[in-house]
């Protein structure tokens, strides 16, 4: 929600500043203007003020720009010392965050004369280029993470200039002004910085929440992305997607596991001779959700899925149903057992590969006539009728993605550089990132993985890793219970708000570079496999991960803005512990489900990567996340467990039976993908290390081609008229004119011209 992501700003030991903001401003104003409060001003008067603020910015004088910024972000927080502030109006719009003042220092920075982006930029990066104070950079980047959060959320009653400042400030966060860098570069710079060691003072989890935000607002969410993609498919000239994954996610419900059994008596079933029979077992539906707890612990129960008893109830209930046994009636002491409803169809249009039917067509003519026709799909003669329907249905299902449009494009130009010409390039913002990103883009990732682990629940502090927590510790070290349990509060909290933004900004990254090349997806997953993204997810996971999504760690009363418009109650242990009235933790949730996520992007259809999963055992981590009833959490572990099926063998598969259901249930079908059984080519023994050498060298010829541009190459076009040689502008360096005469000694008038040999050439 908007207040909770305004509240995950401010740690609770930032609670005294909030004071020290109002204290500046109020000091500042009365000293500018006298005897008139904020309200009372004209908005030209405010817009004079705020540029005074902004001005002072740039002062020497590092107190008196400390105060400048302490007093901005105390408007920006919509603070005023003359109006109370309802925080009801927090969950109106999302830009309208707070009353009084708020909605004109908002106008002020939608307005690019008034409030320019730039001046932020500026402002930042003066913290990164030798600032070495502490408080500067927080302020700074708390204004900034106001801003974007405020301006980056529409709403239907917005003004027509309001959506052009909005769109005018998305662009100048995207794309280089005057030969600077994006504003989200200048953030992982920062990030870089911290992690070397050159600047430990920054407030890292302020950085990373702005990192996210500005990835949200200038590249677009999830919404926005399909939209894009709907788009680009409809350009290239592709069929529209099957479904709104978005949508079929939000109508999925939540497996549960068995509730109830229903015990059968013995009958005596005739069949090659008189068997006894155990008792039925009857799974439950997989579609319950139990409403009254969600997250019941099922530990103490037993797992039906490790023994055979599953597969014996299941072979028995055919077996009654196929001989027309009636099955009495349940004793009337037993609770009346609710219908169960089983789904009509599957919620996933099936998909296939051109690969899936060439491979599909390349066995059935060496079955039936000997010998194959390479990438031939259409030629059918001399195979049987049965296996012409069977092609006819997977040209039917046949889904061609915008990857696989990019791949064959990036290898036509690879064949025929002259021919083709120069690719059209279109200059969005994420291409914009992604070719400033290029050359750094590995110290990147490492950065962002290397807090990722010191913030992971499950990682042990070690001496070599950085510190995350020097923006959330205190000057003071706790004296008493009270304040030591506040504080582990606080810094559980800031780590788990770590985790949600890195997760969130990666899973961003990820999804708007394979919209906008195939190649750029690739290049950075590569990176985050070689720097160990995988062993790191599942290490997270190897938690008890029921307590990691019901964790309490939040204290409401001290909340922004719960704590600077109520006088904050003497707190108790029975209020820390108390926590929110929620059941689970929405923030831990989000972050579970983006790096499953995340690793679902990383190893699909990479055999390699996939037998990286099963080398570090994965499936009983996985296996533990399922206890989690949320649909969309229980979906991407379901795949991840489909993807590895086929190399953990027979016993695995027959002792997991309820697992291998619900992968059949929620999972989209690939027709000829022999996931359950491992009977398929991919199965096999593979050589690993070729497949990524082949990935990595056509992800450099991509990075070359389209962003190295030599200027001396054996393609280059030779212009071999003197005419318009000799009117060519050349660009000469600013000394040239003191050194000419020099030049034309050397050059000209001491070299040998031998005219006679000119009569050689005719």
């Amino acid at each position: 929600s908007y207040p909770a992501e305004l509240s995950e700003l401010y740690s609770y030991t930032e609670e005294p500043e909030f004071a020290i903001n109002r204290k500046c401003f109020e000091e500042d104003f009365q000293t500018q203007v006298q005897g008139k409060r904020w309200p009372q001003l004209e908005l030209a008067q405010q817009k004079t003020y705020v540029m005074r603020l902004l001005d002072k910015l740039e002062v020497v004088n590092r107190d008196k720009r400390l105060k400048a910024a302490r007093a901005i972000l105390y408007l920006a927080q919509g603070n005023s010392p003359d109006q109370i502030i309802s925080p009801d109006l927090l969950h109106h719009t999302g830009h309208q965050c707070q009353p009084g003042p708020w909605h004109q220092t908002w106008r002020l920075k939608l307005n690019p004369s008034v409030t320019d982006c730039r001046l932020w930029k500026w402002s930042v990066s003066s913290c990164i280029t030798g600032l070495s104070w502490r408080l500067l950079p927080r302020v700074l980047l708390s204004v900034m993470y106001l801003l974007v959060e405020n301006i980056r959320v529409e709403a239907e009653d917005d003004r027509p200039e309001w959506r052009n400042s909005r769109e005018t400030f998305r662009t100048e966060l995207s794309f280089p002004v005057h030969n600077e860098e994006p504003f989200a570069l200048l953030l992982f710079t920062m990030v870089t910085k911290f992690c070397s060691g050159h600047a430990p003072h920054f407030p890292m989890k302020k950085v990373l929440l702005l990192l996210w935000k500005v990835l949200l607002f200038t590249l677009g969410g999830f919404e926005a992305l399909q939209t894009m993609k709907t788009k680009k498919r409809e350009k290239l000239g592709l069929p529209p997607l099957p479904e709104d994954s978005i949508q079929v996610m939000c109508s999925m419900r939540a497996a549960s596991p068995p509730t109830y059994t229903i015990e059968l008596p013995e009958q005596q079933l005739s069949k090659r001779g008189h068997r006894s029979r155990r008792p039925l077992v009857k799974q439950d539906s997989l579609d319950i959700y139990n409403e009254r707890d969600p997250f019941k612990n099922d530990e103490a129960g037993v797992d039906e899925e490790e023994n055979d008893d599953v597969d014996s109830g299941i072979e028995g209930e055919l077996d009654l149903m196929e001989r027309g046994a009636v099955v009495q009636a349940v004793p009337a002491h037993r609770p009346p057992i609710e219908r169960v409803s089983f789904p009509k169809g599957l919620p996933w249009a099936p998909k296939v590969r051109q690969k899936d039917i060439e491979h599909f067509l390349e066995a059935s003519r060496n079955k039936f006539i000997g010998f194959t026709l390479g990438r031939d799909t259409d030629t059918l003669v001399g195979l049987p009728r049965p296996i012409h329907e069977s092609v006819k249905t997977l040209k039917q299902h046949k889904y061609v993605s915008i990857s696989d449009i990019q791949i064959k494009n990036e290898e036509e130009l690879e064949k025929c550089p002259m021919s083709l010409g120069e690719e059209e390039v279109q200059e969005t913002p994420c291409e914009v990132l992604y070719r400033a990103m290029l050359y750094n883009l590995p110290q990147y990732m490492i950065a962002l993985l290397k807090i990722l682990l010191a913030a992971a629940p499950t990682s042990k502090a070690k001496t070599d890793s950085i510190n995350i927590l020097a923006d959330v510790l205190p000057e003071e070290m706790p004296i008493t219970v009270l304040q030591s349990m506040k504080l582990g509060v606080d810094v559980n909290r800031h780590k788990e708000i770590i985790v949600k933004s890195i997760s969130a900004s990666l899973l961003l990254l990820l999804k708007h570079f394979k919209l906008n090349h195939i190649y750029q997806f690739e290049y950075v997953s590569q990176h985050l496999v070689f720097a160990n993204c995988i062993p790191l997810i599942l290490k997270f996971f190897n938690q008890n991960i029921m307590s990691y999504i019901t964790a309490k760690n939040s204290i409401s009363v001290l909340d922004y803005p719960h704590c600077t418009v109520h006088e904050l109650p003497e707190l108790t242990a029975e209020s820390l512990e108390a926590g929110d009235s929620n059941q689970f933790c929405w923030r831990n949730l989000f972050s579970c489900i983006n790096l499953l996520r995340l690793l679902n992007k990383l190893t699909k259809w990479k055999h390699s990567r996939t037998m990286m999963l099963v080398v570090f055992k994965s499936a009983p981590i996985l296996k533990r996340a399922l206890k989690v009833k949320q649909a969309m959490m229980q979906l991407y572990v379901l795949k991840l467990l489909k993807i590895q099926t086929k190399y953990l063998g027979r016993q695995w598969r027959k002792s997991n039976m309820k697992t291998m259901s619900a992968i059949y249930q929620k999972v989209r079908h690939r027709m000829n993908d022999d996931w359950a059984y491992g009977n398929d080519i991919d199965a096999r023994p593979w050589d690993f290390q070729a497949e990524e050498c082949t990935l990595r060298a056509n992800i450099e010829a991509f990075n070359s081609r389209r962003y190295d541009k030599p200027q001396d190459t054996e393609f280059a076009p030779v212009d071999n008229c003197l005419q318009s040689v000799l009117g060519q502008q050349l660009e000469l360096p600013e000394d040239f004119h003191y050194s000419y005469e020099l030049w034309l000694e050397r050059e000209v008038f001491s070299q040998p011209i031998h005219w006679e040999e000119l009569l050689h050439y005719q």
